[in-house]
């Protein structure tokens, strides 16, 4: 145990001395991580040995989700929706759907082999795009700001629109596996979110009058204040998920209303979670390369790969060209906007979870999963610095 952790210290410590000099060039934190995993752990050198199963992954990997929903709709700035155009509200409200239906029609013609219930489970879990692995286009200032911001705002909110819709398809295919009736299915999964948000808020607005309060006498101080939001992030998650509600709808709803009521703190507040999110990112990661990336190898087919690059382009781009029809972006802002959907924690996140439910593809569906996450790290993370750099050069 203190082997891989001395490991993974020694290979954050370096990354965070370097990684101006790194993510300068074609390398991103996810991949460099990634492939730390993958070259360090059983399946090539050896060195790195994490002994967690699938149980500890599921809890790390859901953790790390709960924060990061939480703090990206905290970070929300639910004015900008219908700023710019619409940007942000088009793609959530017709890209993301498009996105969904045409990853399940390409999986009916790619996978035919897959019952097309599972197919909408895969299409839903590979639809929510992941704003830590576009931390090179939303965060450099050189790319326009509306397709920055509405880039952002997307990814942090359509990972928490698309838990109730897994959600649903699961709980059909329940109903399909066991026979019980659909009515009793949606009831208990209607609960579920209904319980989950109703959580989410109520913790919220306590923590809020609570800090109010202490606000006012003056007992709060700056160590300890910023913790206050992470420790309500996993508080609304845990409490949720004791009581048989989502913790990821608990932990979104929470996050969207604490936007609101800590509006002039939030950023400080958000400042630790941010940084909490990260390291648990970078465990998340590294177990990745070193055990899902090796466990999953042996069941990539063709077909697979083809699903893969489809996931990552025809099926996110067209989507989103569609959506943007009408606005004033060129046509290469729209095609840059539709190729930086990356897809990761989420994706990741859902695949773990949907290893709990009688699938009978569960490994063709989380192998998937891992490919294109897989190809996505890759890929998007090698052209985001190119492309950003030609995208400025010819606004300017």
């Amino acid at each position: 145990m203190y082997q891989n952790l001395a490991i993974i210290a020694a290979f954050l410590l370096i990354y965070s001395l370097f990684a101006g000099r790194f993510e300068s060039r074609l390398l991103n934190g996810p991949l460099m991580f990634m492939l730390a995993g993958l070259l360090l752990g059983p399946s090539f050198l050896g060195i790195l040995q994490p002994r967690i199963d699938r149980e500890g992954l599921r809890i790390l990997a859901e953790l790390t989700l709960a924060i990061v929903l939480f703090s990206d709709a905290a970070n929300a700035d639910l004015k900008v929706l219908r700023a710019h155009e619409g940007l942000p509200l088009r793609l959530l409200m017709i890209g993301l759907p498009l996105t969904i239906l045409g990853g399940w029609l390409i999986g009916i013609w790619l996978l035919p082999q897959i019952p097309r219930l599972e197919l909408a489970i895969l299409a839903t879990l590979l639809a929510p795009t992941d704003a830590a692995l576009g931390k090179a286009v939303v965060s450099n200032l050189k790319v326009p700001a509306p397709v920055r911001e509405g880039l952002n705002v997307e990814s942090g909110l359509n990972d928490g629109i698309c838990v109730p819709v897994l959600l649903m398809l699961l709980a059909l295919l329940v109903e399909e596996q066991t026979q019980s009736p659909l009515s009793l299915s949606l009831e208990l999964v209607l609960e579920e979110l209904g319980i989950g948000a109703l959580v989410g808020m109520v913790l919220t607005y306590i923590a809020w009058l609570l800090q109010r309060y202490s606000g006012r006498h003056r007992w709060q101080t700056p160590m300890w204040s910023q913790l206050t939001l992470p420790g309500l992030a996993i508080l609304c998650f845990a409490a949720a998920q004791a009581l048989g509600a989502s913790g990821f709808i608990a932990a979104f709803t929470g996050g969207l209303l604490a936007s609101h009521l800590f509006s002039e703190q939030k950023h400080h507040l958000l400042e630790a979670g941010e940084e909490i999110a990260s390291l648990l990112s970078v465990i998340t990661w590294v177990v990745f390369g070193a055990m899902v990336i090796p466990w999953a190898w042996s069941s990539l087919t063709l077909s697979i790969w083809l699903y893969a690059v489809l996931s990552l382009s025809a099926i996110r781009i067209l989507p989103v060209l569609i959506s943007l029809t009408g606005t004033g972006f060129n046509f290469e802002t729209r095609l840059f906007i539709g190729w930086f959907g990356p897809r990761g924690l989420a994706s990741i996140v859902f695949a773990v979870m949907i290893l709990d439910y009688p699938i009978s593809a569960s490994r063709t569906l989380v192998a998937t999963a891992v490919c294109t996450v897989l190809l996505s790290v890759v890929l998007h993370g090698l052209s985001a610095n190119p492309w950003t750099a030609r995208l400025a050069s010819r606004n300017h």
